[in-house]
């Protein structure tokens, strides 16, 4: 047994899902704002799937199951595909910039108002959201933290535990922006190149699941045990979390790539009129007692 692995899923549930509640609340807020002063301006659906991401990181990092990570490999592969595969989209799909920004109180958007702090994040936010960073983001994430040596201190140190989930998630939603483009983001690429975008983006994923599922040693030696049986049973967990993660990613990224490309082949429809309309939508003028903003 891990030292410490009580103490560490039991604070980390705690502050995992008050900070979850917290971001709910802050949606539901200003998404009750914007729809009394637009009503056509989020579909019901968004929330639906905004929510369902947050229930995503939240099995992942603070329900029960989260805390079976330091026994089970395919129960830290679940982890990873619910924080970079699954919750991302959800979460953009949900366009949660407007709502949290009408949410938020009136002073603290007039601060993001300021010319400078505006200039600053608009910089940032372009540079972050850059295709190749996004994508570099991810893979690196992907590939760093299954190194045995990074893999091991994330089980041992809560501190590192904590980076590795946080870090799964944060790139996970930076690999995710280029492909869903909520509100603000503008597509400057063509849309052709998401389905690249895509592609590339499995063969990371497809070495490491290749190499776990075809390596005949188990990788990982906390899941290393000195009986014969409990060991091939470990060799099993390792072959099932890597199956599992090949399947997954290649499903969601197979999907997302069908709508896109349908998208793309649709003679009425492009991805720029939906990011238009999209777009349209938020840039109605709101009341003079609560101001703009546009970060990116």
């Amino acid at each position: 047994m891990i030292p410490h692995v009580h103490q560490r899923a039991a604070f980390e549930s705690f502050s995992v899902s008050a900070a979850l509640i917290l971001l709910a609340a802050a949606y539901v807020h200003g998404w009750f704002r914007l729809r009394s002063l637009h009503p056509d301006t989020l579909e019901g659906w968004r929330r639906t799937s905004f929510f369902f991401g947050l229930f995503s990181i939240w099995v992942a990092m603070a329900s029960p199951i989260a805390a079976l990570d330091h026994k089970m490999l395919t129960v830290h592969m679940v982890q990873h595909l619910l924080l970079m595969t699954i919750a991302p989209p959800l979460i953009w799909l949900g366009l949660p910039v407007k709502p949290f920004l009408n949410g938020l109180p009136k002073s603290f958007v007039q601060a993001l108002n300021a010319p400078l702090l505006r200039f600053a994040l608009r910089r940032i936010g372009k540079a972050l959201t850059h295709p190749a960073v996004c994508w570099f983001a991810a893979a690196g994430t992907l590939v760093g933290w299954h190194i045995p040596a990074a893999f091991m201190m994330g089980l041992h140190f809560p501190m590192w535990h904590a980076i590795e989930q946080t870090s799964f998630l944060v790139t996970g939603l930076l690999f995710w922006w280029p492909v869903v483009q909520p509100w603000p983001a503008a597509s400057k690429w063509p849309e052709w190149s998401i389905l690249l975008y895509l592609f590339v983006a499995t063969l990371p994923c497809d070495i490491l699941s290749g190499f776990l599922v075809f390596c005949d040693r188990v990788v990982y030696p906390v899941y290393i045990s000195p009986s014969p049986a409990l060991a091939q049973a470990a060799l099993q967990d390792q072959e099932c979390a890597a199956a599992l993660m090949w399947t997954c990613v290649t499903v969601v990224y197979l999907i997302a790539g069908t709508i896109v490309a349908a998208r793309l082949l649709s003679p009425n429809r492009s991805r720029e009129d939906w990011i238009l309309e999209s777009h349209t939508r938020f840039s109605t003028e709101p009341p003079a007692n609560q101001p703009s903003v546009e970060v990116f």
